[in-house]
Formats: C-alpha cells, structure tokens, sequence
C-alpha cells in the first residue's frame, strides 16, 4: 500500500522525531509541506497528516495543504505532537476530510516540548518529549494501519 505522510515540524522537530523514525523502518514518504504547494497525493492509498499543535490546531500550513491537496475517497491517518495535555487538535482537518469524503483510518499523539507562545515565558512545557516509547509507539500505531 503506497503512502505519504505530509508533514510540518518546525520548533523543536518533535514530530519529525516520529515520522523519521518511522521512516527508517517503514517504505512511506515523507512530504514537507514547506516548499511543496502543487504536489499531487492521487497515486497514494493512505495520506497522513502530521503536525505540532498550534493554538490547538494542526499548523495552518497543513490545513491549507489539505484542503488544496487531498483527493477526494482516501484513506486518512494523522500523526502530531502536542504541549498542552487536552484538547479537540483535530476539528479543522476533520471537516476537510469529512468534506472530500475520506476514511479515517486512527491518530496518534503524545506530548511534544512546548515553548510556542505563553510557554515560551515558563521555559516551556513537557521537557524531554517525546520520549524514547513514545516514538517506538508512534512506529507501532503505523505498523497497526495496515491490519
């Protein structure tokens, strides 16, 4: 099964820790959204979307990438890292998704270091994330996609 997962990680690179290394096992390509504006997603099967948390959203980029980019009738996974411990991450990719009549195939998340915003006058928050497990269960929840 060919598949992509679009990507932005800038800060601290918390969920490109993941997708490499899911990479490194695992045959899927990874496509960073930044510098990429006209790629074509029809010849996959699966498309994950991937993302650090901002303002309790996936990146802006993202959304604008999927909603100009994502073919309608996919299968659809997401992946992102997260400061703040709750929140509903997923409502603004969910409606385009639900709008081009894709599956949603799961989400995986863990808490990612923090300084964006607020957090930067604290120091930040959830050091030392993602751990060691949490990118092993990363690699885990992509392995389990195709069951």
């Amino acid at each position: 099964m060919k598949t992509v997962i679009v990507y932005y990680s800038k800060h601290h690179g918390n969920t490109k820790k993941l997708l490499d290394a899911i990479s490194k096992t695992e045959d899927v390509d990874l496509l960073n959204v930044i510098g990429n504006t006209s790629a074509d997603l029809s010849a996959y099967d699966r498309i994950g979307f991937a993302s650090g948390i901002y303002y309790g959203s996936f990146a802006k980029q993202i959304i604008s990438f999927a909603e100009d980019h994502l073919p309608k009738n996919k299968s659809v996974f997401y992946i992102y890292t997260h400061g703040a411990p709750r929140g509903d991450f997923l409502k603004g990719m969910r409606n385009i998704v639900d709008r081009k009549h894709c599956k949603e195939l799961g989400e995986y998340r863990c808490q990612g270091y923090d300084t964006f915003g607020p957090f930067k006058l604290v120091g930040g928050i959830a050091k030392g994330h993602p751990t060691d497990e949490e990118i092993a269960a990363a690699v885990t929840f992509y392995r389990k996609l195709g069951e």
